[in-house]
Parts: structure tokens; sequence; C-alpha cells
């Protein structure tokens, strides 16, 4: 048994089944370019590497490598499409347990590397791509910063292993002077704290949340009922645009709602 998750990769190999894969990149990403339901879509995944040359970003962290190669893999799309009336999707399937915590990570910049990834995911999104991430394991940290986040939409599947947080629980407990157990009763009551997907989603943050029969190992089922959602989730970003203003609505962002606002005001 691995100690890493394959729910990246096997959802990449499921949905770009019939895509062309593209080399030149980290064997820690998967990239490959084909359609979605007639649309030109490039899906992107971070996987594991056991034979990465970074020893802290094995099991599926990104780290350097995986920093700059997103912002490469986003950028040729970037370039290709800039003169095309219709832009191509990206799909980035988020499945991250970290980022890459080492001396070496810190010491050659890390930093510039995961915001190299940000920046381009940005980009794209602005330049008119739909940017949709598809999330069907972890996605912690600097890791779904660097994967995911800056997406149009967020597609979230239903399960216990589906986690959204900025660090692990064991992390969170020692920053909080907390156990494990007393992190979990506080996340109970304050949505922000928790891991679990419902709690996210009530923040306002995920476009849609999907049940699937297998997630470790999608049935044709599972396929069929995610790519029609992200199918449409593009359709969705086509006619209401690219911007990210449909986070702000529900009520566990009402503050959020209100600095805006009256920024706005005051400048």
């Amino acid at each position: 048994m691995s100690s890493y998750s394959l729910r990246g990769l096997s959802w990449f190999n499921a949905l770009a089944a019939d895509a062309r894969p593209v080399v030149g990149l980290p064997a820690s990403l998967k990239v490959a370019d084909g359609l979605l339901d007639d649309q030109t879509v490039r899906f992107i995944a971070v996987v594991a590497d056991p034979d990465n040359r970074f020893v802290r970003a094995r099991n599926g962290e990104v780290g350097l490598l995986e920093g700059w190669g997103l912002a490469k893999a986003v950028d040729e799309v970037i370039a290709a499409d800039q003169d095309k009336p219709q832009k191509r999707a990206l799909i980035a399937i988020v499945d991250v347990p970290s980022q890459a915590y080492g001396r070496r990570e810190e010491a050659l910049g890390i930093h510039q590397a995961l915001a190299g990834a940000v920046d381009s995911y940005a980009r794209a999104r602005l330049a008119g791509h739909a940017v949709i991430g598809l999330l069907v394991g972890k996605a912690m940290s600097g890791a779904f910063l660097a994967h995911g986040y800056q997406a149009n939409r967020l597609i979230a599947l239903r399960d216990p292993g589906v986690m959204v947080h900025a660090m692990g629980k064991a992390s969170a407990a020692r920053v909080t002077l907390r156990s494990v157990e007393e992190l979990e009763t506080l996340a109970a009551s304050v949505p922000p704290m928790a891991y679990d997907i419902d709690s996210y989603a009530s923040l306002g943050l995920l476009w849609e949340t999907l049940a699937v029969q297998q997630i470790e190992q999608p049935t044709a089922a599972d396929l069929a009922r995610v790519s029609e959602c992200l199918a449409q989730a593009i359709d969705d970003v086509a006619r209401n645009g690219t911007d990210l203003s449909g986070r702000l609505g529900a009520a566990h962002r009402a503050a959020s709602s209100k600095v805006r606002q009256l920024l706005r005001e005051q400048w």
C-alpha cells in the first residue's frame, strides 16, 4: 500500500483518457490536451513521484519543480490561444496534501515557484480562459493556492477524504496549542476552522459538490457525471464572466462583502 494518494492520478487518467499528453514537464505533473463536450481543454494534475529529486515533494506535494512546471503548462496555453476567439479551458484536478517543506525548498525560493503558478492561473483567467478546479482529494495549504484556488469555478466531490484547509490537523493543533480532538471540537462550531467539504461550501467558495460511487477509481457513471458538471462550469463562465464575484454571496462571507463595499465607497 502506497503512503500517498492516487486519486488525482486516477481522475486525470479517466478524464484525459483520449487526450494528448504534454511532454517536457516534471514527472510529478500530468498534463494533456483534449476535448470535453466539444470544448478544447487542458487537464492538469499534480501527482506523487517517488523518484522526485526533491525528497519533500515525493508524495504529491507542490514543490519547486511543480510550481514552475504548473506555470509553464498554463503559460503555454495563454500564449498559444492569445489570438483565438475561443480560449481553451483549464481543468485543475486537485489532490495535493501540502506544499513541499524543506531547507532546499526554502533556500531555492519555493515561495517564488508557487507564486509563479498562482500568477499564471490568474493571468489565464483574466485572459478569458475558463479555469475549473476539481477537488478529488486534499486541497491543503500553499499547494491549493498554487494549484486550483485561482479557478473561476470550484467543484468538489463529496467524500470524507476531500478536505480543504490552510494546514493539516496535526500542524493546526500545534499552532493553536490544542490537541487534535480539541481542534475538531472547535471546528464543529467555526466553519473556517473545519476540514469537511460542507463547512467549506458554507463559505460560498464552491460552485458545486458532487457525490460519486467510487472516488478512488471512478466508474463510467462517475466519469460521465463529473464530465457533465465540468462542461456546465465552463459554459457558466462563458455566460457570466471570468471574475470571482460568485464567491462572495454566502452568509459566512458577509464581512468580506461588507469590507469590499466600504472600500469601493471610500476609494
